[in-house]
C-alpha cells in the first residue's frame, strides 16, 4: 500500500483546525455503517489509522462529534463542522484519521472495509478485505502486518 510523504497535514474545511501525521499508517478502511455514512454524508467514510503518538493537532481546537460514547469520540471543527479524527478512550493507542481531510489525498486506498453488511448496494471497493461487521479483535495485528508489507 502507499503512504503518505511524512509528516502528513491535513484540516478541516476552513483550516481552523490543523493535525499533523509523523508516522506511518498502520491500515486504511472504508467504513459502511449507517452512522458514517451519515456523518459524511457519503456512502462511507475513509480512515487512516495511525499510533497516537504520531498524531498531533497544531492548529485550532476540535469539538466532540457525531460519535460520542465511552469507547470512541469523532472530533470536528467547531465552525465548519468537518470530521478530521475519532480518539478512543479505552487506550488503543491509535487514532482514526479522516483520510480525505488529508492536504495531499493521492497515496491513500482502503485496504479493508468494514460493516460491509450495511453497505448500499453500488458501493464497491478495491479492497484486500471485507467484514460485514468490525474484524474480530484478534485479526488485527495480522491485518496491519499485511498492510506494513504489502
Amino acid at each position: 500500500m502507499n503512504s503518505p510523504d511524512l509528516p502528513a497535514d491535513g484540516g478541516c474545511r476552513c483550516g481552523a483546525v490543523r493535525f499533523r501525521v509523523t508516522t506511518e499508517p498502520v491500515m486504511t478502511l472504508a467504513c459502511h455503517c449507517n452512522g458514517c455514512r451519515r456523518m459524511t454524508a457519503s456512502a462511507f467514510s475513509l480512515t487512516t489509522t495511525v499510533p497516537e503518538g504520531g498524531f498531533a493537532v497544531v492548529a485550532g481546537e476540535p469539538a466532540p462529534g457525531a460519535l460520542r460514547t465511552p469507547a470512541a469520540q469523532h472530533w470536528h471543527c467547531p465552525e465548519c463542522h468537518s470530521s478530521t479524527h475519532s480518539s478512543f478512550t479505552s487506550s488503543t493507542g491509535f487514532v482514526n484519521v479522516r483520510a480525505t481531510a488529508f492536504d495531499a489525498t493521492g497515496w491513500f486506498s482502503p485496504f479493508c472495509e468494514t460493516m460491509a453488511a450495511e453497505k448500499l448496494a453500488w458501493a464497491s471497493l478495491p479492497v484486500r478485505h471485507s467484514f460485514p461487521g468490525w474484524p474480530p479483535v484478534d485479526s488485527y495485528p495480522a491485518l496491519m502486518a499485511e498492510y506494513a508489507a504489502s
